[in-house]
């Protein structure tokens, strides 16, 4: 069993408290610290949007949630009637003047507590109330504040949400989310490559042929459908969470643990990301749009018709992508990402060359080079295949044998969700895995050349069916550089 450290006591405000990511992630996240006995006695999680409610009808709010979002195996009663004693409620306009004494005279109960701010609303409010905050004297030494995705939907939009919060609070309490950096299997890629000598000194060009990086969905855009036709799955997913899960495959080791020093590698990652243009946009990369199929055996809908009107916004994107460093000089990175595919999937593949040479027969076995597989969702864990001999009496005969690692079942406990390990790193301060400024406006400068390019050579998505891997252009893509997409059906 894990050992469980607390954290300080704190008082952690959560602006857009009634919406949809505090009840799905916040709330669970917060309880199951809580239940653990990480959370002291002495928090408390304050609730504030500007809907008029009574502390028992946010109560009831929350209690919903929590049923909704927790299996009924974890929500033991007299835990969860525990847990909302300590949750409080308080009505405030952050884009306008209401409410906000009323929150000062809550916090100013508790003046030393550290002051978590997470900001669980639409960006363009960020400013307003970093603002306001300030305004009314609840930033200090103890605060930091929580920015959520996406942080602009453009360099020159990022750079305004990133000034106007910079104005307010110093960088070292900005903490800029991606719950990607909180699940354990992305923790223990470093661990994988930088405490195991083997690893390491194969993460090169020499014996690596190329690598892979899917994050699939199998839901469409479904009530995010205004948001998302202005987003598409470039801004959504790829130049986020697709560009982080690649520097921490990809980045050189840090000196040390320390946040600065991993986000120091990260941004050399970013930096060093061949630009995608104009000229080579339509070889190296793949848009698609979802139409009508099935998921799950049920039939689903195709994306125009969800959302109402003709619209030419991605809901799929794979590309190529190369690193300019002497690590992966010649190893290509496939990027893959969209909505209505087959399984919920999030995985970072690491192909190695094949061996050019062979004592075994042809007949003995496929050449099958090994591959890790380092899997984030659904079940966490990491998968090594190897090749292996055929039990049995007549004659050698090989084949690939996974070496499979399931973190919950090898450990036999609960991993806690990305979300529960973020908030617990806000309240101590840990900003490591957490973006810093200049790497998110890296990943942008990078995507908008990208987003330039396909301006520059409009072309309507590829088509899909609901269901399928995506456009038959996605195929294409990597099978003419004598690779494969790696797709097992779990």
């Amino acid at each position: 069993m894990a050992t469980i450290i607390p954290v300080a006591s704190f008082d952690c405000v959560v602006f857009g408290a009634t919406g949809d990511l505090t009840a799905r992630k916040l709330l669970p996240a917060l309880f199951y610290r809580f239940r653990d006995g990480q959370i002291p006695e002495t928090s408390r999680i304050i609730g504030a949007s500007r809907s008029e409610l009574s502390l028992d009808a946010f109560h009831e709010h929350a209690r919903d949630a929590l049923k909704r979002f927790v299996p009924a195996t974890d929500l033991a009663e007299d835990a969860l009637e525990r847990f909302l004693d300590h949750v409080d409620y308080v009505a405030v306009d952050g884009a306008g003047d209401s409410g906000w004494t009323d929150l000062v005279a809550k916090l100013d109960e508790r003046p030393d507590q550290v002051r978590p701010y997470y900001l669980a609303t639409s960006p363009d409010l960020y400013g307003s109330i970093c603002r306001n905050l300030a305004a009314h004297g609840l930033v200090g030494e103890k605060s930091r504040v929580v920015l959520e995705k996406p942080i602009g939907k453009d360099l020159k939009s990022a750079r305004a949400i990133n000034d106007a919060v910079g104005e307010v609070f110093p960088e070292s309490q900005i903490f800029r989310i991606d719950h990607y950096l909180g699940k354990e299997t992305v923790q223990n890629l470093l661990s994988l490559r930088f405490a195991n000598t083997i690893f390491e000194r194969l993460w090169t060009s020499d014996v690596i042929d190329h690598v892979q990086i899917t994050v699939a969905e199998t839901v469409g855009v479904e009530g995010r459908a205004g948001y998302y036709d202005t987003s598409g799955a470039m801004r959504d997913m790829l130049q986020n969470h697709i560009l982080q899960l690649l520097c921490l495959t990809a980045m050189e080791s840090p000196l040390n643990l320390e946040a600065n020093s991993v986000r120091d590698e990260k941004l050399k990652v970013l930096r060093a990301l061949k630009p995608i243009t104009t000229h080579d946009i339509q070889s190296v990369t793949v848009r698609g749009q979802y139409v009508a199929g099935a998921v799950d055996g049920k039939p689903v809908e195709g994306y125009l018709a969800e959302l109402g009107h003709e619209s030419r916004t991605e809901t799929f994107v794979a590309m190529k992508v190369e690193i300019q460093s002497g690590r992966w000089a010649g190893v290509p990175f496939y990027l893959r990402t969209g909505k209505r595919l087959p399984q919920k999937l999030s995985e970072i593949v690491v192909q190695f060359r094949a061996s050019p040479f062979s004592i075994f027969p042809e007949e003995a076995f496929g050449r099958e080079p090994n591959r890790l597989v380092i899997r984030l969702q659904p079940q966490e864990g990491m998968k090594l295949e190897v090749m292996t001999k055929d039990p049995g009496p007549g004659g050698l005969r090989l084949r690939p044998t996974d070496l499979d690692i399931s973190f919950e079942e090898t450990f036999k406990q609960r991993y806690p969700d990305a979300y529960e390990r973020l908030l617990m790193d806000v309240v101590r301060g840990n900003a490591t895995l957490f973006m810093r400024r200049d790497e998110v406006e890296a990943a942008w400068a990078w995507a908008d050349g990208v987003l330039k390019a396909w301006a520059d050579r409009p072309e309507a998505p590829r088509p899909y069916p609901a269901g399928s891997w995506g456009p038959t252009a996605a195929i294409a893509l990597i099978e003419r550089d004598g690779r494969t997409w790696h797709e097992e059906l779990r």
